[in-house]
Formats: structure tokens, C-alpha cells, sequence
């Protein structure tokens, strides 16, 4: 079985870079790491080399989607896997994966949620002691996929790709653990009429740094959607914002952990507002909706 770390990285597309780069830099709190010569600005939220990575785009939307590996024997089985689903799999060159500072990537487009996916190992020195600025933010928690294939593309992650499903909301939101990561989702599948991004998440250290970022949010004209309140499923004290684009973003204190073995089972409930926000905040209509829909590769390639 394919075995994962976490959610290691995420590409967006931004429309204009030098405004969304302040503001994941001085509204979210992400650290500027280098601008690599594919013109993306890479940028960091915890120890590794670069988590979030901006590129200039006509249209924002998720670019991709990148899933750290838990060690090398794992391409084996997952390429295996990819191939025999029908799925053509792109090798990253040495060299691009040595300036993003990994050891191996490959890359994959995924039709079922409509978005490339990156499944890699870092370089193992690549780690690096990271100091927070206006949030302590802890690390890259999930990304949601919004695709009006929701119940395929649930099997095909499940079935496939040996993620676990930890709790859904009727038939319009499934959450997701990169196995064996404990934590209660990495990704998450919403149904919804079109392909987009549904949200990125960023796990924050302490819940006053969801308070902090009320004012803060405020003061850069951000939106906030959604918020603050506290989802049932993992338990997640949240806050939702728009980006400079309109992508959802979010802040979230605290979440459930699974152990390996003996997990509890995945649990259904019932759609209702209770089952989204234990608080009963009211939610903007543009939350969840993505700005754009998410980039497909262009022809020939798998956006390397």
C-alpha cells in the first residue's frame, strides 16, 4: 500500500503576483523563499524548503496539488497503481527537481477533480528551522477539491491512491487522511457543479492566532466567508477568507488524529448548517466556489 507524509506543497495560479505575493507574505504569513526560474514565487509556512508556490496567470484557480511520499519505495508501487488506472504518469526532470529541492516527483493529471497532482520525496536536508511572523501558522493542513464527480473521485483516491476516508457530510463533502498521516484530512471532495478549488487550509499553533487574524484580515480588505466557528467533523476551530483573487483560504486551530492501526470507523452526517459549524456562523455565498477553475495542463505537458 502507498504510504504518505502530508500535503507537502500547493500552486496557485494568481492573476496579478507582485499583490498576491504581499499578501500571502504579510496578511497570511508565509516566508518569501526564492523565485525559481519558471517564474513561480515559492514561499514557506513550516520547516520545508517551500509549501505555497504563485505564478502569473490570466485566469487564478489551483494549479496543483503536491503529495509528500513517505520514502522512495513508494513511487513503485504508487506509478503501478496510476498506470493501471489509466492515468499517464510524467516523470520531473532531475534537475527541476533538484532546484524545488527534492529527490523525486512525478507528476499526474487527475480528471475525476480536474487538477494536476505531484506525488515527491524531499531532499532530506532540505528541512530548515522556520520563524513565524504575523501567524504562527504550524503547517499546510488539507486542500478541497470542488468536482461534480464527487462519489468517483472519493473511490478513486480511496481505492487508488490509499487515502482514507475519515467522516463526509451527506453526499457533498468527503474528508480525506493522507495514510498513515494522523491528522483527520489532507484533502477533502466537494461536489459542486464545476471543477475548482474549494479552499486551502493552513493549521495555525494557537487559537488566538484566529482572533489575530480577524482584525488583521479586516485592515487588508480581505472578505472574510466564513467564520470563526468549529467543524464537527474534525473538531477544527476555522476561519475563511478570499484572497486577493477570491480563492478561499483558511486558518484552523486543533483537529482530530487517527492512530495507524484501529482507526475509528468514517462516519456519515446528516447535511444540515450544525454539520459544517458547531456555532451556527453564517456562510458568504462565494465561499468554497474557487475564482477560477482549476489549470488543466497545457498540451503535451504536465506543467513540470
Amino acid at each position: 500500500m502507498v504510504r504518505y507524509r502530508k500535503l507537502g506543497r500547493i500552486e496557485l495560479n494568481v492573476t496579478e503576483l507582485a499583490r498576491a505575493r504581499r499578501f500571502y507574505e504579510e496578511v497570511v504569513g508565509l516566508q518569501y523563499v526564492e523565485t525559481g526560474s519558471d517564474g513561480g514565487v515559492r514561499l514557506r509556512c513550516d520547516q520545508e524548503h517551500h509549501s505555497l508556490v504563485l505564478f502569473e496567470a490570466r485566469e487564478a484557480g489551483l494549479r496543483c496539488a503536491g503529495f509528500m511520499l513517505e520514502d522512495l519505495s513508494q513511487f513503485e508501487p504508487l506509478i503501478g497503481r496510476l498506470v493501471g488506472a489509466g492515468l499517464e504518469v510524467h516523470e520531473i526532470e532531475p534537475l527541476a527537481c533538484s532546484s524545488r529541492a527534492q529527490a523525486r516527483a512525478v507528476r499526474v493529471f487527475e480528471p475525476l477533480v480536474g487538477a494536476t497532482i505531484e506525488f515527491y520525496v524531499p531532499v532530506e536536508d532540505s528541512a530548515r528551522p522556520f520563524q513565524p511572523s504575523v501567524a504562527r501558522i504550524q503547517r499546510l493542513g488539507h486542500v478541497v477539491f470542488n468536482t461534480p464527480d464527487a462519489a468517483r473521485a472519493v473511490e478513486f483516491w480511496r481505492d487508488v491512491l490509499n487515502f482514507k476516508e475519515s467522516d463526509s457530510v451527506g453526499e457533498f463533502i468527503t474528508f480525506m487522511r493522507c495514510w498513515p498521516n494522523p491528522y483527520h484530512h489532507g484533502i477533502g471532495i466537494a461536489k459542486f457543479e464545476r471543477r475548482a478549488l474549494h479552499h486551502v487550509n493552513f493549521m495555525v499553533t494557537e487559537i488566538d492566532d484566529i482572533g489575530r487574524a480577524l482584525s488583521r484580515l479586516k485592515a487588508a480588505n480581505s472578505d472574510i466567508v466564513f467564520g470563526p466557528g468549529r467543524h464537527p467533523a474534525s473538531d477544527s476551530v476555522f476561519l475563511y477568507f478570499l484572497d486577493p483573487d477570491g480563492l478561499t483560504m483558511e486558518y484552523s486551530f486543533g483537529m482530530e488524529a487517527f492512530p495507524e492501526a484501529f482507526p475509528r470507523a468514517a462516519r456519515r452526517m446528516e447535511p444540515s448548517p450544525l454539520s459544517l459549524d458547531y456555532w451556527g456562523s453564517a456562510r458568504d455565498p462565494r465561499c468554497f466556489t474557487g475564482a477560477g477553475a482549476n489549470a488543466r495542463p497545457m498540451s503535451g505537458e504536465q506543467q513540470p
